[in-house]
């Protein structure tokens, strides 16, 4: 007969309940919640403003299910809440308790960084009371979301109609972020500057100071180059002085949610949403030969703690596998930011399973983000690196120009053996004094470049850094913004589009403070501040919602006046008059109109476009032809005879056949000239990771620039269309020379 189990431990996931059941033994019974179980109602507003924000619950869809097992498993029996320990699981842990009934002052909520025998065993020895301020921080958030999403993603909707738009109080934010940095790209004019240095048996030494002082790169312009290069024509260079030291390297601290998702994108080019998605089978367990196993702690916190246990085997394994000369010294690095001392780093459960053991255990990508996590905590918990640095100072005979270089030999590895570091070896090959002969004075042009776009990696980094979100959201942030299309993601770059473009001038316009950077991270700073009792939750919600309120009447009292500002005139003429089109903002979409003959272009769903002031820059690449004027090829169609047009697409223009929906028969667009090598018709294509490329349909051949039928003046080679500061021109590749297309046509 089977013995009556007398406890059950509620978690969230079956993949944990599993793990943990097998370190509790035959008294205890694990079940999981599936994730949240109650939520605000999805079909209204859901908190009465009027009764100090109270809000409404219910179940939510699907649950029914769930309630009714979990309500028939704990009959009768001690129950233990063990959902994560952030503010999401103690909320799970708060609502699972009002639906079973439990006595709100029992000790029967459990938390654990980590998924190990000891871990548990100790947690279910020490259970404590649920942390109402914890709970009210996790209400305020939630709450502060809907009453954001819910009152201005209507005013969206009727702006904006047939897009899948919303307003989010930290998604738009960080769209903001996005959207700033597109501008300051679009804006950006190159200069050109000159960069000098000295050739001395294939190694290039900069010059790095004029008369004692560095200078920036941008002033060496035409004039100022000319100048240095008469002074140093008939110069000798000495050698100033070699100045020898030692220089140590600190280890890196161990992952926190924002650098796990930074590295690992970096590396291996996941999302941070699959980053976390992996990180959560770790900590909750995968099924192996030994049984369901966890391998890394808690993957949601901004903390770089490590437990004294954990330092101590470290510091174990690094002597027994490598030598006294490997274990370190590790230091938490202070932060300004209040972060809770219960959280720990991420790091390995145990350090000794080591990659090679874990590669026996699990597979794919699982073993890739474990073996990263690994990695980097063995490398916080190593000796410092140490490499012998040489600054070599040259100057020429007037000692007004210093020309620099430093090499760099590495004497010990330490924690480099496990993490790369940014600095890497680089020897120089000169004498120690007196004159450098054999050297070469030369110049190379430049331009200063715009600044990045971001990745999801920077974006984490920047979002972190400015106080936008929590580790437990980032992912989701950037989710949010793909999946609404107000981010694109081409090759790893986020692009904001047009639409992206038109939500974040709205918010700023009428909602300023839901997208500034500065009023969001406070606002997560108030949310802390409720967590650890040093507010009230529902003081932070009133508070919040006074201005908000202003805002919001005065944005609908604007939309029923019809005196709404969004305006934007484009920089697309009218092909009839030749007058400038303004945006419209249609039953089904956007499109551009002339405010003189009132002809309409449509615009794909997807554009990207800037929005500055009132004005909006699109390419017209992504305008859409009217239908039945679309452009011909001349061709016919191979399987049906239909003329073939020029449509435009999500990744650009392509050839179709003008009986669509009856045929389907679509082609790439060919290239404006001919391929160079075999001289055949050459396709314009994109690659899986969105970049364009252009293919011979004969021989194969493949050029990431398009090719033309022009030929280049000097070596007569083929030239191809590239963009030279956003202008289009010609360019040789043997040559690296550009040419403009009139000059070509004038020879």
């Amino acid at each position: 007969m089977t013995k009556k189990k007398k406890n059950v431990v509620i978690v969230e996931s079956p993949a944990k309940a599993k793990t943990i059941e097998k370190y509790l033994g035959s008294d205890y019974k694990v079940v999981a919640s599936k994730g949240h179980i109650r939520d605000l109602p999805q079909k209204k507003f859901g908190v009465d403003i009027e009764k100090d924000f109270e809000p409404e619950f219910e179940l939510m869809p699907g649950k029914e299910k769930v309630v009714a097992e979990l309500k028939k498993v704990t009959k009768g029996k001690k129950v233990y809440l063990a959902p994560d320990m952030d503010r999401e699981g103690e909320a799970i842990a708060w609502h699972l308790s009002y639906l079973l009934g439990l006595d709100e002052d029992e000790e029967n909520r459990i938390v654990f960084s980590e998924i190990t025998k000891d871990t548990i065993l100790e947690a279910i020895k020490s259970p404590k009371k649920i942390d109402d301020k914890k709970v009210g921080a996790q209400l305020a958030r939630r709450i502060l979301d809907r009453i954001v999403g819910y009152k201005i993603s209507p005013i969206l909707w009727r702006i904006l109609k047939n897009y899948n738009t919303s307003a989010g109080r930290v998604q738009s934010a960080a769209l903001k972020i996005l959207v700033d940095r597109e501008r300051a790209i679009f804006k950006f004019k190159p200069k050109e500057f000159y960069k000098i240095f000295l050739k001395y048996m294939d190694q290039d030494i900069p010059l790095v100071k004029i008369n004692g002082k560095k200078y920036k790169k941008e002033s060496i312009n035409e004039k100022k180059k000319n100048e240095i290069l008469k002074d140093l024509k008939e110069t000798k260079f000495y050698i100033e002085k070699v100045e020898e030291k030692e220089a140590k390297r600190n280890p890196p601290q161990p992952f926190i949610t924002s650098t796990l998702q930074q590295s690992a994108i970096s590396k291996f080019g996941w999302s941070s949403k699959k980053t976390m998605q992996i990180a959560q089978k770790l900590y909750e367990g995968i099924e192996t030969s030994d049984g369901p196993l966890a391998f890394i702690t808690y993957m949601r916190t901004d903390s770089t703690r490590i437990s004294e246990e954990a330092q101590k085997k470290a510091f174990n394994y690094l002597n027994e596998n490598y030598g006294k000369e490997y274990t370190g010294h590790f230091k938490v690095k202070k932060s300004k930011k209040k972060i809770q001392d219960a959280h720990e780093a991420i790091r390995p459960t145990d350090v000794y399973i080591d990659p090679a053991k874990a590669k026996k255990l699990i597979s794919g990508d699982n073993l890739k983000l474990y073996t990263l996590i690994w990695n980097r905590f063995i490398a916080s918990q190593s000796s410092q690196s140490i490499y012998t640095e040489k600054i070599y100072t040259i100057m020429d005979a007037s000692k007004k120009y210093t020309f620099e270089v430093v090499g760099r030999k590495r004497k010990f590895d330490g924690f480099e053996k496990f993490w790369s570091s940014s600095t890497g070896e680089k020897e120089y090959e000169l004498p120690k004094s007196g004159e450098l002969k054999n050297i070469e004075l030369k110049t190379e042009k430049d331009e200063t470049k715009p600044p990045s776009r971001y990745t999801e990696a920077s974006l984490v980094k920047e979002m972190e850094s400015k106080g936008i979100g929590r580790p437990s959201t980032y992912a989701t942030i950037i989710t949010t913004l793909l999946n609404r299309k107000y981010v694109i993601k081409e090759k790893s770059n986020l692009i904001p589009t047009l639409v992206g473009f038109i939500v974040s001038d709205l918010l700023e316009k009428n909602f300023p403070e839901i997208v500034d950077a500065k009023f969001t991270a406070h606002m997560e700073e108030k949310l802390d501040k409720i967590e650890i009792g040093e507010t009230n939750w529902k003081s932070i919600l009133s508070e919040f919602y006074k201005d908000f309120e202003k805002f919001l009447n005065t944005t609908e009292q604007k939309m029923k006046e019809k005196s709404l500002d969004f305006y934007y005139k484009s920089n697309i003429k009218c092909s009839k008059c030749n007058v400038e089109m303004e945006l419209q903002f249609g039953r089904y979409g956007l499109f551009l109109k002339c405010p003189e003959c009132g002809e309409n272009k449509g615009l794909s769903k997807g554009i990207l476009g800037v929005t500055i002031d009132n004005n909006v820059y699109l390419s017209e690449d992504n305008i859409l032809p009217e239908k039945g004027k679309e452009e011909k090829t001349g061709d016919k169609c191979p399987e049906c005879g239909g003329d073939l047009i020029i449509k435009s697409g999500r990744f650009g223009k392509f050839i179709a056949c003008s009986n669509y929906p009856d045929c389907k028969y679509t082609a790439p667009l060919p290239a404006r000239g001919k391929c160079p090598k075999c001289g055949s018709k050459v396709h314009k294509l994109k690659s899986k990771k969105g970049k364009i490329y252009f293919k011979c349909s004969e021989c194969g051949e493949m050029f990431w620039d398009e090719p033309s039928d022009y030929r280049c003046p000097s070596c007569n080679g083929p030239l191809f269309y590239k963009k030279k500061n956003k202008e289009e021109m010609l360019y040789c590749p043997d040559e690296k020379k550009f040419f403009k297309e009139s000059e070509l046509n004038e020879l």
